[in-house]
């Protein structure tokens, strides 16, 4: 079972998606808050698996909360899944800089919500549909300077840096594996060992490393040879 934390400061939000979350036989909300502080001490009360969060809500917002739970080894293994309305909001990046699993927008359909919650407890990451390339492209143009630190790239050996690259393209391990021509357990051993070599708490935070260490450019810049 699923334990899912439900954090928006909009009540008619929160309950639309508690009954979304609570008719699926594989997942249960947990508590819901209308703050981020509140959203940090029921996770901790709960032992959540999931936070579904939004980034905008009195005192403390999404994104503080998800670096607080991210910071926190005792919760190292919950999953934040931003919620926002609009899939141009910078403020997305900044939130999977500090943690974040994955981001969709408030108007997405029952079935991929649900979906998507599945997807970030499982560890995967998960960024919306169609916007994640042009938000990133548009972003991350400036490295953030807590970014991966210059020496993590060159520990990476040149399969390594051949599968970095081609998860912040966004493929998944399945995909990986046919594009390599590798098994599927052999994909998803390279992508452990990316996360461990880059410090990265999930492979949201690969697909940042990804661009702000020049392995993936924008279409402008095209990418390196």
């Amino acid at each position: 079972m699923i334990r899912v934390v439900l954090a928006d400061d909009q009540e008619l939000v929160r309950s639309a998606f508690a009954m979304l979350v609570r008719s699926a036989p594989d997942m249960d909300v947990v508590g819901e808050s209308a703050d981020g502080d509140e959203a940090v001490e029921l996770v901790r009360s709960t032992r959540a698996d999931v936070v579904v969060m939004d980034i905008r809500m009195p005192g403390t917002d999404g994104i503080t909360a998800t670096g607080t739970i991210a910071a926190d080894e005792d919760l190292s293994g919950v999953r934040v899944l931003i919620l926002t309305t609009f899939e141009s909001d910078h403020n997305v990046v900044a939130a999977l800089r500090a943690g974040a699993s994955g981001f969709l927008v408030k108007d997405t359909k029952p079935a991929q919500l649900l979906a998507a919650i599945r997807t970030v407890a499982a560890g995967e990451a998960l960024l919306s549909p169609g916007a994640t390339q042009a938000l990133i492209e548009r972003v991350l143009r400036q490295p953030d300077p807590a970014g991966p630190a210059p020496g993590a790239l060159a520990a990476l050996t040149r399969r390594e840096r051949e599968v970095l690259t081609l998860i912040g393209r966004g493929l998944s391990n399945g995909e990986l594996a046919e594009k390599l021509v590798i098994s599927p357990l052999t994909a998803k051993t390279y992508v452990s060992r990316l996360l461990t070599k880059l410090d990265a708490r999930d492979r949201a935070q690969l697909v940042i490393a990804a661009y702000e260490s020049g392995l993936v450019r924008t279409s402008s810049q095209g990418d390196p040879p």
